[in-house]
């Protein structure tokens, strides 16, 4: 008894630390939208936990601005304001192209492939029109191309702010489409291959305006989602 004691104990920060990751994991990538309430207790059913470690993550998730606890019952992403929207942009701005800008030196012809398979994956979403896949890839196209930096402690801030925004860009996207943006990724591949950091850094802030610009429009605040 004593070891299955001791080994529960020892499995019990992984267990939080993967269900933690996990949510935060679907925020970013709007698996979680505004409008809908987080159930403790439906959450846990589905993921076949207990409900302490859920509480525990929607804390730390609360924390970081993600979600508002206003009571154990209601659970909901954040409020987007004209307020908050202005601070996560310009914080984005300041960030996000200086990431990439860092990483580009490190940039190997095997990661370049990477990028534009995930381009392509972009392309295709876009097509058929899947939302899902869609914000999925480019979550990894961005963070793909961020990561090579090695500064995780960057990284992660940034985590941080797409954790904010992700909810929305689902609905953003579902609603409007993303047809009409212009393809700044294609931009900042064509940037990486020349090694050319100011023409790289504008893409990625122009990607990050065009993005945000759909949310500044007000296309958030329909509850409805297309999937």
């Amino acid at each position: 008894m004593r070891d299955t004691q001791e080994n529960s104990t020892d499995e019990e920060p992984a267990l939080h630390a993967a269900i933690y990751e996990d949510l935060r994991h679907r925020l970013i990538t709007g698996r979680i939208v505004p409008g809908v309430g987080l159930s403790t207790r439906g959450l846990a059913l589905e993921l076949g936990v207990s409900q302490m470690p859920v509480r525990q993550a929607l804390s730390r998730l609360a924390a970081e601005g993600a979600v508002e606890i206003r009571s154990k019952r209601k659970i909901e992403v954040s409020a987007m304001t004209p307020q908050r929207f202005a601070d996560l942009l310009g914080c984005r701005l300041l960030l996000e192209p200086q990431a990439a800008v860092e990483a580009l030196p490190h940039i190997t012809p095997q990661l370049l492939k990477r990028l534009r398979h995930h381009d392509a994956a972009l392309d295709a979403a876009m097509q058929e029109g899947n939302v899902i896949a869609y914000i999925e890839n480019n979550f990894e196209f961005h963070f793909t191309l961020y990561r090579a930096n090695q500064r995780p402690t960057l990284n992660r801030l940034i985590e941080t702010l797409w954790l904010q925004v992700g909810p929305f860009m689902r609905v953003v996207y579902g609603r409007v489409g993303t047809a009409n943006l212009m393809d700044q990724h294609r931009v900042a591949l064509d940037a990486i291959e020349r090694q050319d950091a100011d023409a790289l850094r504008e893409a990625i802030a122009s990607d990050i305006g065009d993005g945000m610009g759909l949310i500044g429009g007000g296309a958030w605040q329909q509850t409805d989602v297309v999937t």
